[in-house]
């Protein structure tokens, strides 16, 4: 049994989805492992990992659009405000979607469906750096 260890940093340019998916696979076709397990974890309360479809970028389009409308920013009922309208609304997001993933690998890549690609939800309007810390083990 290997493991290997590995952290993605990724400069956001303001509220949406990011496909992180080439470089995780780069990445994991550059460990030789085989058959495993892949992990990833973000290190940010106001960002967020998801897997969905990366084929139409309307389901992107979607997705935000529905974000927006259930978790409004500048919500008259959030208390936590001091920094700015979509911080509370960030964190929210960030509980309602996930931060961290496990992805089976096998015959050496992440065992994502046809559709499926892995993306770094940024729920701020500013830019910011990210870190996504990448976890492998198998053989």
């Amino acid at each position: 049994m290997r493991q290997f260890t590995h952290e993605l940093h990724l400069k956001t340019n303001g509220r949406r989805l990011y496909d992180i998916t080439p470089d995780v696979l780069k990445w994991v076709e550059r460990s030789e492992i085989e058959t495993g397990v892949l992990t990833l974890y973000i290190q940010h309360t106001s960002a967020s990992l998801l897997i969905n479809e990366n084929y139409d970028p309307d389901v992107l389009i979607d997705m935000e659009a529905f974000f927006a409308r259930l978790v409004p920013d500048g919500d008259p009922l959030f208390v936590h405000t001091v920094e700015g309208q979509d911080d509370m609304p960030a964190h929210i997001r960030s509980a309602l979607t996930q931060s961290s993933l496990s992805i089976p690998v096998l015959q050496g890549d992440p065992a994502l469906g046809q559709w499926q690609g892995i993306f770094l939800y940024e729920h701020r309007f500013m830019s910011h750096s990210r870190r996504v810390l990448m976890h492998l083990i198998g053989e």
